[in-house]
């Protein structure tokens, strides 16, 4: 089932839309793309694939998606698949935030984290 979202600033790396569109991918669990107009990232949740991963938010960034809670974000890193060696990298300074129950999202630039921008991605 795919979701609707809406993004004040489009994603890095896709078009600005009135619409961008979250899509699960058939067979891989906790994958996604995003796409925006005729531009498509895929996208991983982070419970999913990467559950230790929990960057914190600054009160500003929380208020301009109406976060109240921590259970109401979605967050989303970005995949980068077939690095040089083959293998996948994910954005771990830029998550994708969706707040749960408004369908709002924003891609984040988190300050004073020292996280990186490809992180390899292990098999789980």
């Amino acid at each position: 089932m795919s979701i609707d979202l809406t993004f004040a600033v489009p994603p890095f790396g896709l078009a600005p839309a009135p619409v961008f569109t979250l899509t699960p991918v058939d067979g891989a669990d906790g994958l996604f793309t995003l796409v925006g107009g005729s531009s498509r990232l895929f996208v991983l949740d982070a419970a999913v694939h990467l559950p230790s991963y929990a960057p914190e938010l600054t009160d500003e960034q929380a208020a301009g998606l109406g976060l109240t809670a921590p259970e109401d974000a979605m967050l989303l890193v970005v995949a980068n698949p077939g690095g040089a060696d083959g293998g996948t990298t994910v954005n771990l300074l830029a998550p994708i935030v969706v707040n749960a129950r408004t369908s709002i999202g924003a891609q984040l630039i988190l300050e004073e984290q020292d996280l990186p921008l490809r992180a390899e991605l292990a098999a789980r």
